[in-house]
């Protein structure tokens, strides 16, 4: 009689119906993927917008740094407030160019390699510095991606062994029976790959975004440290 009415029941399909009648263990699978996959769309639309931001301003500075403006004028509209990563490098090396100007070293050439040493170090840790802040949570994408799916597989695991409970108990193969627990199963899987998917595409872009803007940013770092040792060795001539 029990198996009659459980067979009489109505299934709810929906996404909301299975979500409803799914077993607890299976909704936390579902919320933390739930959860994981709103993170990761977060992360991904912040550091859209943030490298869409980052290219526009890199033209803008490259454009006056090489305009012919003076580099001390320059300097002095970015030193208090660099607002990105070119204009940080820039006023880190040009902290030590102008410290040694007023300390009047410049000219002195036993000096002269260490300063020279000094704005290389200097730049390279504001480099290294500012690409760790651009590629903050950038590896939670991926973490989501080769995790998510193994998280899904758990709740499909789960969902199963519900369906196999339930014939056991019911003794009774019918959809009723099985449905839910299937059902269950294969939501859990399909979360997993709806956060998954997602996840992997953008790390990948990302990735590739990073890697582009990390090696405009040495460039420039390379440049700037050329132009300086230029001028270095040009009033060592002059002396």
């Amino acid at each position: 009689m029990e198996t009659e009415i459980i067979s009489d029941m109505p299934l709810d399909v929906s996404f909301w119906g299975l979500v409803m009648q799914a077993d607890i263990i299976v909704k936390i699978v579902m919320l933390i993927l739930l959860i994981a996959s709103i993170w990761s769309w977060s992360i991904i639309f912040e550091k859209i917008r943030k490298f869409y931001s980052l290219k526009k301003q890199a033209q803008i500075f490259e454009s006056a740094f090489w305009s012919g403006e003076s580099l001390e004028d320059l300097y002095k509209e970015q030193e208090s407030n660099p607002q990105h990563p070119l204009a940080t490098v820039f006023v880190a090396g040009m902290y030590e160019w102008t410290r040694a100007n007023k300390n009047n070293i410049l000219p002195n050439k036993n000096i002269q390699a260490g300063l020279q040493e000094r704005i290389h170090q200097v730049m390279n840790v504001a480099v290294t510095r500012e690409l760790e802040n651009i590629e903050k949570n950038i590896g939670f994408l991926a973490t989501v991606g080769s995790t998510a799916p193994f998280i899904g597989l758990f709740g499909t695991v789960w969902g199963i062994m519900n369906s196999f409970q339930s014939i056991a108990v019911s003794k009774d193969t019918s959809l009723a029976v099985v449905a839910p627990g299937i059902a269950e199963a294969l939501l859990a899987t399909a979360l997993g790959l709806v956060a998954a998917i997602p996840a992997v595409i953008a790390y990948n872009k990302l990735s590739n975004n990073l890697n582009t803007y990390a090696l405009r940013l040495q460039n420039f770092a390379s440049e700037f440290e050329a132009l300086l040792s230029r001028h270095l060795s040009e009033q060592e001539s002059d002396e």
